[in-house]
């Protein structure tokens, strides 16, 4: 994907990375995933044509949520969970703005697990970046959400006992519209992600994996290792067949079952080719950690797993309002009161 610089600042000059950073320090521990993130954004925007003016940030709690403070935008630090509602009304009051919710496996997943589904159900044209390390690291290494089981942390000292959630399958049911995976690791990837969820016109979600180094480091060490990253990982790029380990694998379905075959048998035509329209398949995609056959797990996927359009809320809001306007129904007090009143003597 093409990058094209297109914002500029009051000097007329083109902006850069640079100009979205703050004069604040980056207080994150050294080697965490999330300067990765932040540097990535802070790469992207200067090519979306939003003046800074017109961008806002919003974060729940969690380490990720300190992110506000970085960017040389608005923002908002907000309440546990609660980054998707604060940007719902803020989406619905200034349909306008360019709005970006960060936030992360515990803030979004647990608290603020409500919220964030009828964010993605409702379609507001926002973009969420779940920075998910599958820990607390905050509060200094809970088990969180999308901690695997048998986890063993400080509040789980014999291993976890919980089925963890899966944030693609998650926003999947909860009718997201632009549903994709990256991580921390892959500047590149990463970056390309922002871009396609920040064209999508509707609640684009993105499940980056994000290295805690202090408290789950290595938790994605398969899918970023040299050694086993290529065994382990599936890019998916739409039109294209599903192939991985340097193409020399590949993935077929026999019915709704996905099954490894080498590409020194089969022809990589003939493996199963990416829509990121199905939903069905989308889903598939979505459960491929689960699997376990003869041949070994599946490869994990990256990229965009599912996109479709849909009116956004926001859109619906404001053409409801005018219409009533232009019926002359804009009296407040009337509209407040309703149709069923009654006179007491």
């Amino acid at each position: 994907m093409s990058v094209q610089v297109l914002n500029t600042g009051g000097n007329g000059n083109p902006l850069t990375a640079k100009d979205y950073a703050t004069d604040q320090d980056v207080r994150w521990c050294p080697g965490c995933g999330d300067y990765s993130i932040l540097k990535q954004v802070q790469t992207v925007l200067p090519t979306l044509g939003i003046p800074r003016e017109k961008t806002v940030f919003i974060s729940g709690i969690g380490c990720a949520s300190r992110y506000p403070y970085y960017m040389n935008t608005y923002g908002m630090h907000s309440i546990h969970g609660r980054a998707t509602a604060i940007a719902s009304g803020l989406k619905a009051a200034r349909p306008d703005l360019d709005v970006w919710i960060i936030t992360g496996d515990g803030d979004a997943l647990s608290i603020g697990g409500n919220h964030f589904i009828h964010l993605l159900r409702r379609n507001f044209n926002v973009n969420v970046l779940l920075f998910n390390n599958e820990i607390y690291g905050l509060t200094k290494g809970q088990y969180s959400p999308t901690s695997p089981k048998g986890k063993v942390t400080k509040s789980t000292p014999y291993g976890s006992v919980d089925h963890p959630f899966n944030p693609i399958a998650l926003a999947l049911g909860a009718e997201g519209t632009f549903v994709a995976r990256s991580m921390d690791r892959d500047p590149k990837h990463l970056r390309d992600i922002l871009l396609a969820a920040h064209q999508h016109k509707g609640a684009s979600f993105i499940d980056i994996y994000q290295n805690c180094n202090v408290f789950n480091d290595g938790a994605f060490d398969l899918f970023t290792n040299k050694a086993s990253k290529d065994e382990h990982t599936l890019f998916l790029e739409e039109g294209k067949p599903l192939t991985f380990a340097k193409e020399t694998k590949g993935i077929k379905l026999d019915g709704f079952k996905p099954i490894v075959v080498s590409l020194e048998e089969n022809s990589a035509d003939e493996c199963w080719i990416h829509n990121p329209q199905d939903k069905i398949k989308a889903s598939i995609l979505s459960s491929f950690f689960e699997y376990d056959m003869n041949q070994g797990p599946l490869p994990r996927p990256f990229g965009v797993f599912y996109q479709s359009e849909r009116p956004t809320y926001e859109d619906l809001l404001t053409e409801q309002i005018e219409e009533h306007k232009k019926k002359g129904n804009s009296d407040l007090d009337k509209l407040l009161s309703g149709e069923n009143v009654w006179e007491i003597k």
